[in-house]
């Protein structure tokens, strides 16, 4: 017995020894892994959203902000005590509260009943992004009915677009969870959301709160703003002359436009037609809703569901910077810069154009097929003559060609600060044959995005000088300091400043005299500008892209342009008529604008001004077949058949640009 109680307590007297060091271990070695462990498990967290930073034009207007709107939910669980609690069981609170709901928010009195039916749940939403109106009403039935312990609200933020459509393609917008989906939204995601908060509340095994040491609040980062340098009016401008073009075309493949700052790279404006609703961004358009309508599909089938988010997907694309094209004749300008560069052709030289020129046993057509006969280098870009760039092209040779095609850019992307940029389709430089230099040379079976075609143009523009093309100027936190500036990178100079110049005064020229480009001439200004008409190769039968691309003033070159409407349908499909006029519409609106003053011939100053005739005791009709002569508009007021008096006065000088 001895022996045996001698066992048995050496083996406790162990036990507990090791137990004892264990306990020690855990209080020394272990203690801050089991605190952690301790404290996660009688710790509460609640996170504290940070606000979604707003997003400004280049004059401080707010293009993004966030607003407060409620989330209304009910708590199935309350409702059913309260119900258990009635004496008089006639009354049904979970109709009652559908029924109201159902009046006063968009919800169905079904959908209601089905989730205050799920009875051991504490929170069901029954709907999100709720207007201040509407949640007053919430409030009233809330109290005018005692549900208070049934129905409650939320406040949250939700993204809100002052301008609704207005730069949507660029600005992009968010999800539900305040997610960016598109445009600057998305790119800029990380810096506009910041980082959340959270309060921290130390519980006990039932849940309570308790004051102890693990209670703390971390106060949310708020996102940073961005100031962009889109300006308002520019891109209003623009896009309501890209709706003019689109619709007065006939279009069926949207229409695209860029403006920038051919100093820096910054954008003014990009456009996008048709546009979309920012504040309600699933919602087609009209003309995608015509598209998805023609299929004929069942909304109920799953075809017409995928077909509804492939056009969706569509629709919110930036045609601008994702959809490589055919530039088409805007590319001369490129491959003039080349041969100018390297001393192959002098501006005046002589050509020859026939209507077509054979390279390597294939004859490649001018678009002028009865040919230009003899023209100058100047004339042949100025005429868009096909032979003309053809021959510069080969003269300047397929290496050398390939070596000034990439360092315009057009072989990587610009690196605009936008998501989902393309790049454009070349051939390989392996591959790169002197027939395919020959249709490269005049922009044709090639692809570069539109945000590429305007940087290389830029880079003639600047003087020689490839820039980074960008939308962010800055960034600056709640309290207004700059936490971030471009810092204005120039990649390479490409070209030297005299050629540049040359090409300047070229397509300068050609505007204001009578070259292809003269639909783009801006009274007052002088601009550079070539347009590009470009089929569609393997897409479409009889299918163009027609396009305008220019910069000005042309001897000091500050912003550039360029607009390009995809498969038009009516009228003159040709750059020259169907982009060009539009980009003298918007140079005409944006120049004086942006400050840079118009400098009149003496001819300009004659189109300018007329002096206004005497019309007093006319008739109604001779006065308006003798102003229509004049170019001038007017307004009849009164009922009478004569005129007995005008304003302005006989004599006065009349500016004919100001109207009537």
């Amino acid at each position: 017995m001895y022996r045996r109680a001698v066992i048995c307590g050496a083996v406790l007297l162990a036990a507990l020894t090791g137990l004892l060091i264990r306990i020690l271990f855990i209080q020394t070695v272990d203690y801050e892994k089991y605190r952690a462990k301790v404290a996660g498990q009688t710790t509460y967290e609640t996170s504290v959203d940070a606000q979604r930073g707003d997003i400004f034009d280049a004059n401080g207007v707010t293009l993004a902000t966030n607003v407060t709107t409620y989330r209304v939910f009910i708590s199935p669980r309350d409702i059913k005590a309260a119900q258990d609690e009635l004496i008089d069981q006639s009354m049904n609170y979970a109709e009652l509260i559908a029924q109201k709901l159902s009046e006063v928010l968009d919800v169905s009195y079904d959908f209601v009943i089905e989730q205050a039916s799920l009875e051991r749940y504490l929170d069901r939403t029954i709907a999100r992004s709720v207007s201040k109106e509407d949640a007053e009403n919430v409030r009233a039935l809330i109290s005018e009915y005692g549900l208070s312990r049934m129905i409650y609200l939320e406040a949250t933020t939700t993204r809100y677009y002052p301008y609704g459509s207005l730069a949507c393609h660029v600005l992009g917008f968010t999800n539900g969870t305040g997610q960016g989906l598109y445009g600057l939204e998305a790119y800029y995601q990380e810096q506009l959301t910041g980082t959340e908060g959270k309060y921290i509340t130390a519980t006990d095994a039932k849940g309570r709160s308790l004051q102890s040491g693990y209670s703390q609040y971390v106060e949310p980062q708020d996102g940073y703003n961005l100031c962009t340098s889109l300006d308002v009016y520019i891109q209003s401008v623009l896009e309501e002359q890209l709706k003019a073009a689109y619709e007065n075309s006939e279009a069926q493949n949207r229409a695209a436009g860029i403006v920038m700052d051919v100093r820096d790279g910054s954008i003014k404006a990009i456009a996008v037609y048709p546009p979309y609703d920012l504040n309600d961004p699933r919602t087609l358009d009209e003309q995608s809703q015509e598209k998805l309508d023609l299929s004929g599909l069942s909304q109920e089938s799953e075809e017409y569901a995928d077909l509804y988010g492939q056009i969706l997907t569509e629709m919110w694309s930036d045609k601008a910077i994702t959809e490589p094209y055919i530039p088409g004749s805007t590319f001369k300008i490129i491959t003039a810069s080349m041969g100018l560069e390297e001393k192959q052709v002098t501006v005046d030289e002589n050509f020859w154009c026939p209507g077509y020129y054979t390279v390597k046993g294939i004859t490649i057509h001018c678009h002028e097929t009865h040919g230009h006969g003899h023209l100058t280098f100047a004339q042949g870009i100025q005429q868009s003559c096909n032979p003309v760039l053809m021959q510069v092209g080969l003269r300047v040779g397929t290496d050398t060609f390939y070596d000034y095609f990439s360092s315009f850019g057009y072989l990587e992307k610009t690196g605009i600060d936008l998501p989902g940029e393309a790049e454009g389709i070349f051939y390989q430089k392996d591959n790169f044959t002197e027939l395919n230099l020959a249709t490269s040379s005049f922009g044709q079976n090639f692809k570069v995005t539109p945000i590429e075609q305007i940087t290389a143009v830029a880079a003639v523009a600047n003087g020689g000088y490839l820039v980074t093309p960008h939308l962010v100027s800055s960034m600056t936190d709640g309290a207004g300091n700059t936490v971030w500036s471009f810092d204005g990178r120039v990649k390479r100079q490409v070209v030297s400043q005299e050629t540049c110049k040359t090409i300047a005064n070229i397509l300068e020229e050609g505007v204001s005299g009578n070259g292809g480009a003269k639909n783009a001439y801006v009274l007052g200004y002088r601009v550079a500008a070539k347009t590009g008409t470009s089929e569609k190769i393997g897409d479409k039968e009889d299918a163009y892209i027609c396009s305008c691309v220019a910069f000005a003033p042309a001897d000091d070159p500050q912003y550039a342009i360029l607009i390009l409407v995809d498969e038009p349908t009516k009228g003159n499909l040709y750059g020259s008529t169907v982009a060009a006029p539009y980009v003298s519409h918007v140079l005409e609106a944006i120049l004086p604008y942006l400050g840079v003053e118009a400098e009149y011939t003496d001819s300009e100053l004659e189109k300018l001004t007329t002096s206004v005739p005497s019309c007093i005791y006319w008739s109604v009709g001779q006065v308006g077949a003798y102003l229509d002569t004049y170019g001038l508009s007017y307004e009849i007021i009164g009922d009478g058949s004569y005129v007995t008096s005008q304003v302005p006065e006989a004599g006065s000088s009349l500016e004919r640009s100001s109207g009537t």
